[in-house]
């Protein structure tokens, strides 16, 4: 009978080839699993994913329980309901051990934003006398004017850019492709970051279409980008956590705070269900009550 580690695998292939899933959804889903497998191996329980059953699980969910919070928990629990019903889908199980399993209430975590200001100030804080000082001031540009993922952002490339349709092709997650509009100026500081910058560096083999580069000539890392950022902060001492995603919640934030849509957004950050988009509507709750004062004929404010 084959065991954990084939079963593992054989999900993973599933993953990555019917479901089209990133690679850091896959390894998501693989550590979930693997969570599950340390348990059973710590406890010396010797059941297969085909004869594990929801005792078992119980078991394991409730010893992780004192060290997990209800967000951690519920993203192993979900993570074990995919694998076992792929396992359902092959026809390895009947049932899944987790049919009766519930799933913590989280609550909806609010994406932490940044004001125009403070992205202004980030941005002004980046020191142009230095030759990555052109790349960061067009990376965080399209970061906010474009909404992307910092994933999508290092993987632009150049046969990417559609300036006089005034597009960009992003390769979002499940590589699925989108077009998003990028504005005159931040078309502007990518042309200068090209011409005076990445057109004098030694670019790699297999990066030569790559936008973005480091200093030997190759593709920027995501934990780059970050610290980019982190170390902008901290020099105008913004007493905020902020990251690469900050950017992309403070472009749907304020898109929506200007009266664009949701469906408009929802298909500019590329997500999947609108129910992902609409935790904007959480954000600025004094502007929905603004637009119902502005716009609805029964209002009486």
């Amino acid at each position: 009978m084959k065991q954990w580690p084939s079963f593992l695998t054989e999900f993973k292939m599933y993953l990555k080839l019917e479901r089209g899933l990133s690679e850091n959804t896959i390894a998501n889903y693989q550590m979930d699993v693997e969570k599950l497998m340390q348990f059973l191996e710590e406890k010396k329980l010797d059941f297969s994913p085909i004869d594990i059953n929801e005792e078992h699980i119980q078991y394991f969910i409730y010893s992780i329980s004192e060290n997990l919070n209800a967000r951690s928990r519920s993203r192993i629990i979900s993570g074990l309901k995919s694998f076992f019903n792929y396992l359902i889908f092959e026809g390895y199980r009947n049932t899944t051990p987790l049919e009766l399993i519930e799933v913590p209430k989280t609550g909806r975590k609010l994406p932490d934003t940044l004001s125009v200001q403070e992205i202004d100030l980030l941005i002004e804080a980046i020191d142009l006398s230095k030759e990555e000082g052109e790349r960061n001031r067009a990376m965080l540009e399209m970061l906010y004017s474009c909404g992307l993922r910092v994933s999508e952002l290092i993987c632009v490339k150049m046969s990417d850019l559609f300036f006089e349709e005034g597009f960009v092709k992003v390769t979002g997650k499940g590589n699925k492709q989108r077009f998003v509009p990028i504005g005159l100026s931040t078309q502007k500081y990518i042309l200068m970051y090209k011409d005076l910058i990445r057109s004098h560096l030694s670019v790699q083999k297999g990066f030569e279409d790559t936008l973005f580069l480091n200093r030997r000539g190759k593709q920027l890392t995501r934990a780059m980008v970050f610290t980019i950022i982190k170390d902008l902060a901290v020099k105008i001492n913004l007493n905020k956590s902020i990251s690469p995603h900050t950017f992309r919640h403070s472009f749907a934030t304020h898109l929506l705070e200007n009266g664009a849509d949701l469906r408009s957004i929802q298909m500019m950050l590329g997500h999947e269900s609108i129910t992902t988009t609409e935790v904007y509507m959480h954000l600025d709750r004094s502007h929905l009550s603004e637009i119902v004062k502005n716009y609805h004929p029964r209002t009486s404010f």
